[in-house]
């Protein structure tokens, strides 16, 4: 199998994991804006990710020589391993349920809230938990004021959404009657749109400019989820349950590959990296599948109710549901390749998600656009301790072997 063992090799792996990491959640966001279902598009998702990890397996897993310490994929397939297979299921239902929460949370916070929030809790506890577990092959003087940056990113991230809350709320209080609100659905009356051409008898489509008023309403419109007139506890409640569960992936993992309780008996090799994410990918499949098909029938957070046939023919979207999938199973898989060789408390450095996510948020959906100098203030805060936070912890890198 291939194995990494330089420090800049993993660090690498590090960097396009955290690439990977921070762009599926804007895939998401924009197929929940555009109206598709989340169910659908979490079924698509979780299929494409399963495969990445089958295609990882498979490929990786097998090139190289196997040894006794190191078998290849196929190899382990049949060891009396399950102690740690079962480390990798629970760490895969962690990840599934998470990102299942994740999902729903982005729509009411949005995409950098959520991601700020999510990675923070992520990081705070799941590198603590690592650090100890990699019997201290991380720099500790090093490691966790990397791990205070993403602490306080966290206050900064929640005064990011109240801040940004409060700017929306004042736009849509500025309206001037609820005739605003039914001209924006009818596409007339649009006080922003653009001036038509006076060559052209045609009448050009209405389109409100992003950050303003009648760009707010017209999401509202279009979208999946309903948030207007909900309570931001909700998206926060459903933002810290996701971090919890994304927190604890990641240890759970790193008991799977390297057996610090000794729970396997003796005589059998630990659980290679590309076998643990082949069974840790499995059960996160089979649970986003379960709960997926409870929620095409019993829906949450007022979505419309669906079925198995109408999922099968909601064909809009699906590829670039199915690029997201791609996009996380290939991420993962490459944020534990590089936690192998340099330490899983190091390789956490890619939750800094919101230096990717933030991007595409401003790009992608107009998010903070006619923003207050306040929130901008506080966004600008957030991603420089973002940055600070990603340099320290991958600066904290060790080599499994080798106590730092």
């Amino acid at each position: 199998m291939y194995v990494i063992e330089s420090k800049p090799a993993a660090i690498g792996c590090m960097i396009l994991s955290l690439c990977c990491l921070g762009s599926w959640p804007a895939i998401l966001t924009l197929l929940e804006r555009r109206g598709r279902l989340p169910q659908h598009t979490f079924l698509d998702f979780t299929t494409a990710n399963l495969l990445a990890a089958i295609v990882i397996a498979f490929t990786l897993g097998e090139v190289g020589k196997s040894t006794f310490q190191t078998p290849d994929f196929t190899t382990q397939l049949s060891q009396d391993n399950w102690p740690s297979v079962l480390l990798a299921v629970v760490g895969g239902v962690l990840l599934s349920v998470g990102n299942l929460a994740t999902q729903y949370a982005l729509a009411f916070v949005g995409l950098p809230v959520t991601e700020v929030i999510t990675a923070s809790i992520t990081v705070v506890i799941g590198t603590t938990l690592n650090y100890f577990l990699d019997d201290k092959i991380n720099r500790a003087e090093v490691l966790f004021p990397g791990v205070g940056c993403f602490l306080v990113a966290v206050f900064l991230g929640a005064a990011v959404h109240y801040s940004n809350a409060a700017d929306v709320k004042a736009k849509l209080e500025s309206l001037p009657s609820e005739d605003f609100y039914s001209s924006i659905k009818k596409g007339e009356d649009n006080p922003e749109k653009e001036e038509p051409d006076l060559e052209s008898h045609e009448k050009p489509a209405a389109k409100a400019k992003a950050g303003t008023a009648g760009f707010f309403v017209e999401l509202e419109n279009k979208r999946a989820i309903k948030v207007f007139g909900k309570s931001i506890m909700i998206g926060l409640f459903l933002t810290l349950f996701a971090g919890t569960c994304l927190s604890l992936f990641s240890p759970a993992f790193n008991l799977a590959t390297n057996d610090q309780w000794s729970t396997l008996p003796k005589g059998v090799p630990k659980l290679v990296v590309y076998t643990a994410f082949f069974y840790f990918s499995i059960a996160g499949f089979l649970i986003a599948l379960i709960l997926n098909l409870i929620f095409l029938y019993r829906p949450m957070a007022g979505l419309a109710r669906s079925s198995l046939k109408k999922y099968v023919k909601d064909s809009k979207g699906r590829s670039w549901a199915v690029f997201a999938g791609f996009l996380c199973g290939f991420g993962n898989g490459l944020q534990f390749m590089g936690g192998q060789a340099a330490g899983y408390a190091a390789a956490d450095s890619v939750q800094a998600l919101p230096l990717v996510s933030t991007f595409w948020g401003i790009i992608l959906f107009g998010e903070y656009r006619r923003s207050s100098r306040r929130t901008y203030v506080l966004l600008v805060s957030m991603l420089l301790m973002f940055v600070a936070a990603v340099a320290i912890l991958m600066a904290s890198s060790g080599r499994r072997g080798h106590r730092k």
